[in-house]
């Protein structure tokens, strides 16, 4: 039998998930929930069905085609009654205007790399390769580390895009197909990391020091929310983490960024940082000399 995943998308062309021209394919589960997460389809390992009610006309072809009674009007509008939704994808076949989409497909490791090395000319001149993210992907470790065993057979560069939740001894049994990773890190402070993830970063701390004294190649990548993680504590947290590991393959900022807010809605959650905007050219560079001043050299995407 062969092995498979489920996967909510796969990004060519991807020139912000590691050195070159990439591939950036995201796998579906995550045990973190971020309350910025610009990627809330992922929390979910199953498929999931998502609608947009902007771009809805009232049709109702959907409702036609559903088994589950999920698509029903209320007050004249159209809503999703979505507990008994099995994310056939039925619906979406019948909704002409885009309304619909089913996030999360089951794959295999030969569909992901036939799709992946179509571009491989372009990974061999650019010093680029396959970048897996998520969600996390560690929660679909087996089909993971199938997926990055095969993609080294293949002659692939290899990223792994986590958030460094998970069982050590599977950092470690993947650590030699794994080219860099490209390691997350939420907040520094425990408590504030519990509150804002809802996890510990206590288990992240203690991979991220194990990968590294293992010889792993590591980048950090530290998003920075404002008015959450942006602080002199956390940055100087950073920098404390680049002088314990003067080793790093890098620091990389990812300052904020509202696109993702809109997905919240198709899934049916509120987003609480609605009112937030993206951060613009000038709060950048002063988050750059932020970190200088704390002596941390950053990349700034």
């Amino acid at each position: 039998m062969k092995k498979t995943g489920i996967i909510f998308d796969i990004q060519r062309f991807s020139l912000h998930d590691g050195p070159g021209i990439r591939t950036t394919v995201f796998l579906k589960g995550c045990p973190l929930h971020c309350i910025w997460c610009h990627n809330p389809e992922s929390w979910s390992r199953k498929p999931q069905l998502m609608f947009s009610a902007e771009k809805c006309r009232q049709c109702m072809a959907c409702a036609g085609s559903c088994p589950n009674s999920v698509h029903i009007q209320k007050l004249g509008e159209h809503v999703l009654d979505d507990k008994n939704c099995d994310a056939c994808g039925k619906c979406v076949t019948q909704c002409v205007y885009g309304a619909l989409k089913l996030s999360g497909e089951e794959m295999d490791v030969d569909t992901v790399l036939k799709e992946v090395c179509a571009d491989k000319s372009y990974y061999d001149n650019s010093g680029g390769g396959v970048t897996i993210s998520g969600g996390e992907p560690m929660l679909q470790f087996s089909f993971l580390q199938t997926l990055l065993g095969e993609a080294k057979k293949q002659g692939l560069h290899t990223c792994l895009e986590t958030g460094g939740f998970a069982q050590k001894e599977e950092f470690e049994s993947i650590r030699k197909d794994v080219d860099l990773f490209l390691f997350d890190i939420k907040h520094t402070d425990d408590a504030a990391h519990k509150k804002y993830t809802g996890v510990s970063n206590q288990r992240i701390l203690a991979n991220l020091d194990d990968l590294y004294r293992k010889g792993a190649k590591l980048r950090l990548r530290c998003p920075l929310i404002p008015g959450i993680n942006d602080t002199d504590e956390h940055i100087a947290g950073i920098a404390a983490l680049t002088r314990k590991y003067p080793e790093l393959c890098g620091v990389e900022i990812l300052p904020y960024h509202d696109m993702g807010k809109g997905k919240w809605n198709q899934i049916g959650r509120e987003y609480e940082l609605r009112d937030l905007k993206s951060t613009d050219q000038e709060q950048k560079a002063v988050l750059h000399r932020r970190f200088l001043e704390a002596g941390c050299e950053v990349m700034m995407s």
